[in-house]
């Protein structure tokens, strides 16, 4: 009999309706990237296959992104409270992945952050991103009465983030990082930690921080370049006309396919830049090429479809039936939106450079069906939340 039910039980959550905008957004989003890397990767590829194909990426781009809609679409029927048994087991597999990745890794530029799986590369820094969002939605529901206190609540959660940032850093991977500390920061204010307390452990955070990247400096070469590098874009931040034939050769180019793109663009497939002025135009600048060719009326275009998005999936996380799958939407929302702020905030130089993806546009293809399955996740729990 209680077998009956559980099953019954099943069959009306994989029935539920999912949230039907979130889905007709992603799409867009995703439509509308696939796109702008038709159009931002053409003469790149010319380039690479002698002027014989200008499709390379765009085909590959476009079957994992098939891919990935139909990963989102059965992730979106696995019901998501299965994730909270193996919220542990996420933290191992992270630091089991990024050790993997150091020992075995390939190394382009300097870092090693791609794993060769003979079909494709990977980077597991994607999948650390998931599962650091499972982890810490687990662990704060499972410490929910001590999040208010400072030792057992705050330093005992973000102590157990700084293995996990450390290893990052050792590839280095600064952006990612950024990016998860953010998330899952916002994921522990959310679940009930106090907010001064992370202003008040900030300056001691900072602290040891600094002490760890002085001693990382002094022993670990591949961090010292990393280091060394990240003070460089910092200067050509500040003053990128000071060396425009080097440091700051990607940021002025940036700015002048975004400055000639105008109120409607010079029109799509039209952009100069991309013409191997803009350094990787259909990955980390391709919202430069989309701001050139659809001007400032499609920039706004895509940041309301972005706004919409990260509107979704806070309802959808304030309407979730429990705190685990409540943080796990507000952990792929911050996730998704953080990343979408950053890219942007680049390109344009709002910030120093880093090497930062715009979701859903950005050429990449197992990121994408990563990113798109944890679009599923977040069906998932709408789908939960729906009666």
């Amino acid at each position: 009999m209680a077998e009956k039910k559980k099953t019954k039980g099943f069959s009306r959550f994989l029935n539920n309706p999912v949230d039907f905008t979130l889905v007709i957004t992603v799409l867009l989003l995703l439509s509308i990237g696939l796109v702008m890397v038709l159009s931002a990767s053409a003469p790149t590829s010319l380039q690479e296959t002698a002027g014989r194909d200008s499709y390379s990426y765009f085909v590959r781009q476009l079957g994992f992104a098939i891919l990935g809609v139909i990963g989102m679409y059965f992730v979106s029927k696995i019901d998501y409270r299965i994730y909270q048994k193996f919220y542990k087991h996420a933290w191992w597999l992270s630091i089991i992945l990024l050790v993997i990745v150091l020992v075995l890794g390939e190394e382009h530029g300097g870092a090693k952050r791609w794993l060769n799986i003979k079909i494709t590369t990977i980077q597991p820094s994607e999948i650390v991103k998931f599962l650091m969002i499972v982890f810490y939605a687990g662990i704060l529901v499972k410490n929910r009465d001590d999040l208010g206190k400072f030792f057992k609540g705050l330093v005992k959660h973000v102590a157990m983030l700084a293995p996990i940032i450390i290893l990052l850093l050792l590839e280095p991977h600064i952006s990612t990082s950024t990016v998860i500390i953010i998330t899952c920061c916002i994921m522990m204010i959310v679940a009930g930690c106090k907010f001064w307390q992370f202003l008040l452990s900030g300056i001691t955070v900072g602290a040891a921080g600094g002490t760890a990247a002085t001693v990382l400096y002094l022993a670990y070469e591949p961090f010292r370049n990393a280091f060394q590098y990240a003070v460089t874009r910092v200067v050509t931040f500040m003053d990128p006309w000071k060396n425009v034939s080097g440091d700051g050769w990607q940021v002025i180019q940036s700015l002048y396919a975004i400055g000639s793109g105008g109120l409607f663009g010079a029109g799509l497939g039209e952009s100069k830049q991309k013409y191997l002025y803009l350094p990787e135009p259909h990955n980390d600048f391709i919202f430069s090429v989309l701001a050139e060719e659809l001007g400032f009326v499609g920039c706004v275009i895509v940041f309301v479809l972005f706004a919409i998005f990260i509107w979704r999936g806070i309802l959808i996380a304030m309407k979730a039936p429990d705190m685990f799958g409540s943080l796990v939407a507000i952990g792929i929302t911050t996730l998704v939106g953080i990343q979408a702020i950053i890219n942007v905030a680049v390109v344009t130089s709002s910030i120093p450079a880093t090497g930062m993806q715009l979701p859903f546009f950005s050429y990449g293809g197992t990121a994408l069906c990563i990113l798109l399955c944890e679009v599923g996740v977040l069906l998932s729990i709408s789908r939960a939340s729906s009666k």
